[in-house]
């Protein structure tokens, strides 16, 4: 049973979150042929605040923008 876990900033509408879903089933179903029923995807939704790279926060990249 393949088990996909992504984490990803706040931000994005339910409609894109169910679209990520989709094609990530969609993929490890091709990839693997895992059976559609098995495959599962957690969505972590990280506030820009919490995520950095480099010592700077998406939040602080994005104000710098």
């Amino acid at each position: 049973m393949p088990f996909i876990d992504v984490t990803i900033t706040e931000g994005r509408s339910p409609e894109q979150l169910r679209a990520l879903i989709k094609e990530l089933t969609e993929a490890a179903h091709r990839a693997v042929d895992a059976p559609v029923e098995s495959i599962r995807v957690v969505l972590r939704e990280c506030p820009p605040t919490h995520w950095a790279a480099g010592d700077v926060t998406i939040a602080e990249r994005r104000a710098a923008q």
